[in-house]
């Protein structure tokens, strides 16, 4: 299987409403730490201080989230969205540094909105 070492060419599958109709429709089965990844990246992709290239980053790895056809079915079970993680987390990596902590607020407000309480440990990303 071929290792992809850049997301960015996915950005063309990237829409605000896909995005938040595959949010809508797995955030139970992919989890917290999954939708915690996507939210502060789509946090910092709307950030009009974030460079062009963090953001097509960005809009890359989430596009991949939204593909509907991945290298592991999201319907696998237990590893379903492995691939995915690794795309939100290969951006997480590349954009760090533009995560402020309103960013992280936000993503958290939105977190609890949607789960309910959540434990700090379900959100370690590395």
């Amino acid at each position: 299987m071929k290792k992809i070492n850049d997301y960015s060419s996915y950005g063309c599958y990237f829409s605000n409403s896909g995005l938040w109709n595959k949010v809508k429709s797995v955030a139970q089965k992919a989890g917290v730490k999954v939708v915690y990844a996507v939210l502060l990246l789509y946090y910092v992709a709307i950030d009009e201080n974030v460079s062009a290239g963090d953001k097509a980053k960005i809009y890359g790895a989430l596009g991949y989230f939204i593909l509907p056809i991945d290298f592991i079915p999201d319907i696998t079970p237990g590893v379903g969205y492995a691939d995915d993680m690794a795309a939100l987390l290969w951006a997480l990596k590349a954009v760090w540094d533009n995560i402020t902590p309103d960013i992280e607020r936000k993503a958290k407000a939105k977190l609890h909105e949607w789960f309910g309480t959540i434990r700090e440990s379900d959100l370690k990303l590395f």
